[in-house]
């Protein structure tokens, strides 16, 4: 049931970007991204543990860049892209910022060559 005048709550983008600080974190999601696996299908290309997977799924999974499903005996863990999805829109708020970033830098790197390309022509 959905209650009139109240938002849906955003990420923790804290816990989004704290989960991807890490690059074996970050391996998870990229194995996941092709569909799901279980803990010991994800600890295979690791020189961990499984209980230190364990662990990054869970951090992942608090973040809510993972579900975790219940198949037997297996818990398989499953790619939920929508909190990530939210920490990207974030980071598109600073594309303009960029943008003129590089369109300054452009410039300086345009006026370096005419200045260089001009001294060339002089001597």
């Amino acid at each position: 049931m959905e209650l009139s005048g109240y938002i849906k709550a955003s990420p923790d983008l804290d816990a989004v970007f704290s989960a991807l600080a890490d690059p074996t974190r970050r391996a998870i999601l990229s194995r996941l991204a092709g569909g799901e696996a279980s803990v010991n299908e994800i600890a295979a290309p690791f020189r961990i543990s499984q209980p230190a997977v364990s662990r990054h799924l869970k951090v992942l999974e608090r973040a809510g860049l993972i579900e975790r499903g219940v198949d037997e005996q297996r818990r398989p863990a499953k790619l939920n892209a929508a909190n990530l999805a939210a920490a990207v829109e974030w980071l598109n708020d600073f594309k303009a910022y960029w943008g003129a970033s590089f369109d300054q830098l452009d410039d300086v790197l345009l006026t370096m060559k005419q200045s260089k390309d001009g001294r060339t022509d002089h001597d």
